[in-house]
């Protein structure tokens, strides 16, 4: 790209003067947006001011501003299509949330919901759980005892707790989850 030295370099301010709206133009064409056009533009002009030792060179000055600017519009769209394809899959995470709270709604029977029913299914659940698990759950859930008690009775550290919790609470979540907004309310755990 770079070839000899010029005898006069290439004025900077007339470079900009120039070309700055056929460049802006050439980028709006592509980024869809003035501003960003505007910017992306200016960006590269900043950029051949930083490096006006080019200016002293015999180059192809249109060329250079055309493909910085190139460049600079394809980092933008790829930037974009980044950005609308994680925005595209939170819509559709968040419309087959929707779906499935709707069906769940949907399906929902509340003469299935008496006292005695919630007490078996959350029961059974409980009785399912591995015998260390469900011995914490039952101490800090239906005991009422803090983490550290049930620790210091077990003789475990309050991270085997924590994880035992943990366990038990993705078990009822994935048994309970069409019946889970009733009992967290009911229940509150």
């Amino acid at each position: 790209m770079l070839t000899e030295k010029r005898d006069v370099p290439y004025d900077f301010e007339e470079i900009y003067v120039s070309y700055f709206s056929r460049m802006k133009y050439f980028a709006r064409e592509y980024v869809l947006s003035d501003e960003e056009a505007e910017n992306i533009v200016q960006d590269v002009f900043a950029e051949l001011w930083e490096k006006k030792v080019l200016l002293t060179y015999d180059i192809n000055l249109i060329a250079f501003l055309f493909t910085s600017i190139k460049n600079r519009c394809i980092d933008y769209l790829r930037h974009k299509v980044v950005v609308q394809d994680a925005v595209n899959q939170m819509q559709e995470e968040y419309r087959i949330t929707l779906r499935i709270k709707l069906s769940s709604l949907e399906l929902f029977d509340e003469s299935m919901f008496s006292e005695q029913d919630i007490e078996k299914i959350v029961t059974d659940i409980i009785n399912s759980l591995p015998e260390k698990c469900r011995e914490i759950f039952i101490k800090s859930k239906i005991e009422g005892k803090k983490q550290k008690e049930i620790a210091a009775e077990l003789n475990i550290t309050l991270k085997t707790i924590e994880n035992q919790m943990n366990i038990a609470y993705k078990k009822l979540r994935s048994e309970l989850k069409d019946y889970l907004p009733l009992l967290l309310f009911l229940l509150n755990i």
